[in-house]
C-alpha cells in the first residue's frame, strides 16, 4: 500500500479544530445522536490520533449520508486525551458531563483504558476501546467493549508464526513495562513454551525512552535467533528499530500491531524492512477491509492502519446496536452490542462474547520495502 502523507493533514483539518465536533448536521426537527470520543490530539501519539479521528469521521459521514439512525444524524464530539492517563480521565469526564452523549470511544492504549475504567463503571454507558490487554474485559465492567483482538491471541499468533513458519526457537521478548506491554510479553512467553521454544531474554523498557542502546546490546548478547516485541508508542519503536539495525542486529522480528502502523513505518523506514507483524487490520484480508481501505484513501489520500480501522468499526457497530435496540437507553444498547454476530468490519468479523470481546484472531503481515503485505489469518475459537 502507498504510504504517502500528501494531503492528509489538510483532509482532517476541519475535523480537528476546536471544539472537535464532527458530523454535526442536524436532522429535521430531531436533534442528533451524540457520541463522544477521547483521542490524542496532542502529545506523542498526536499523529496516530489523526488516523483515529479520521476513521471515526469516515463512519459518521457514511451513516449520516445514508439517513442516520432512528431518524437522527450522528454528532461526534472529540476531546483531547493528550496521550496521557490523566489526560484521558479528564477528557472522559468532560464528555461524560454531557447527558446527551449515548456512547463513547476510548483509547487504543490499554494503560489509558485502565485509567478511565473506574469512571466508565460509574457512568454506566457503553465505551468502545482498542486496548489489547486481556485483563480489560475481565474487570467485571459491563460497559467496556473491545474492537481489536486481545493479546492472548496476539501472543499465540506471534509464537506460532515464529516457531512454525520461521523455524526459530530461541527468543528475545521485548516489551513496554506498561499494562499493554507487560500483558503482551507475558502472553507471548506463555505461548512459546508449549511450542518447544525458549526465552533467551525477557526485556522490559520504559515508554518514551530516547536511547535503546542497552536494550539492543542485551538482545545481541542473548544469542536469540528471533525477536518478538510489544511496543506501545510508535516513536519508541522507530528509535529502537534504527538503533537495532545500526548495531548490527538482523535476526527475524515479529512484532505487535504497532510495528505496521503507518506512523512507525514513517519513523523507522528501511529499519523495518523484512519484519513481520500481527495486524488486526490488513487491507487484503477481507472484502470489508478492502472497502474500508479504498474509502479511507479516497477521503484522505493516505493508506489507513489499525489506528483508523477500529474507530471506524466501533462507530458502525455502535450505530447498528442503537438501530437494533430501537433506543438510546444505555442498557438496551449494551445488550444489542452483545448480540452482534458475524458483523463484517474493517478489522475482521465481529462476534461479541459475554466479556465484550468482538474479535478472536489476527492477521500476519510482512513489511516488503515499506509495503505491508498480507500473509495469513489465524483464528481461535477461545
Amino acid at each position: 500500500m502507498t504510504l504517502t502523507r500528501r494531503g492528509f493533514t489538510a483532509g482532517l483539518a476541519a475535523g480537528l479544530t476546536a471544539p472537535y465536533i464532527i458530523g454535526s448536521a442536524r436532522a429535521q426537527g430531531g436533534g442528533t445522536i451524540k457520541i463522544g470520543m477521547c483521542a490524542p490530539i496532542t502529545g506523542p501519539a498526536a499523529e496516530a490520533g489523526k488516523y483515529a479521528t479520521g476513521g471515526a469521521k469516515l463512519a459518521v459521514e457514511a451513516i449520516n449520508k445514508a439517513g442516520g439512525i432512528l431518524g437522527k444524524q450522528i454528532e461526534l464530539i472529540i476531546e483531547d486525551d493528550q496521550t496521557t492517563n490523566p489526560g484521558i480521565v479528564l477528557a472522559f469526564s468532560k464528555l461524560a458531563a454531557n447527558p446527551e452523549i449515548v456512547g463513547f470511544l476510548g483509547s487504543i492504549r490499554s494503560t489509558q483504558v485502565h485509567a478511565m475504567a473506574p469512571d466508565v463503571m460509574k457512568l454506566g454507558k457503553p465505551v468502545m476501546f482498542g486496548g489489547t490487554d486481556p485483563n480489560l474485559t475481565k474487570l467485571g465492567n459491563p460497559w467496556l467493549f473491545r474492537f481489536r483482538p486481545n493479546d492472548s491471541y496476539s501472543g499465540r499468533v506471534i509464537a506460532e508464526y515464529g516457531v512454525k513458519n520461521l523455524d526459530k526457537k530461541k527468543w528475545a521478548v521485548l516489551h513496554s513495562t506498561d499494562a499493554f506491554g507487560t500483558a503482551g510479553g507475558k502472553a507471548l512467553t506463555e505461548a512459546l513454551g508449549p511450542l518447544g521454544a525458549t526465552v533467551a531474554l525477557d526485556q522490559g523498557y520504559a515508554n518514551q525512552s530516547q536511547d535503546f542502546t542497552p536494550v539492543v546490546l542485551a538482545i545481541k548478547q542473548s544469542g536469540a535467533d528471533i525477536l518478538g516485541s510489544y511496543f506501545t508508542f510508535e516513536n519508541d519503536l522507530g528509535i529502537f528499530a534504527r538503533q537495532l539495525r545500526q548495531l548490527g542486529v538482523n535476526i527475524p522480528w515479529v512484532g505487535s500491531p504497532s510495528i505496521v502502523n503507518v506512523t512507525a513505518l514513517k519513523l523507522a523506514g528501511p529499519a523495518l524492512y523484512g519484519t513481520y507483524g500481527v495486524a488486526d487490520y490488513a487491507e487484503d484480508s477481507s472484502e470489508a477491509s478492502k472497502a474500508f481501505g479504498k474509502a479511507y484513501r479516497d477521503a484522505y489520500k493516505v493508506a489507513p492502519d489499525n489506528q483508523s480501522s477500529w474507530p471506524y468499526d466501533a462507530i458502525n457497530v455502535l450505530a447498528t446496536a442503537i438501530k437494533n435496540a430501537g433506543s438510546t437507553d444505555p442498557q438496551k444498547i449494551r445488550e444489542a452490542i452483545l448480540t452482534v454476530k458475524k458483523y463484517p468490519g474493517a478489522e475482521g468479523e465481529y462476534n461479541f462474547d459475554k466479556n465484550g470481546d468482538g474479535l478472536h484472531g489476527y492477521n500476519i503481515v510482512k513489511n516488503e520495502k515499506g509495503n505491508i503485505v498480507f500473509d495469513k489469518h489465524i483464528e481461535f475459537d477461545n
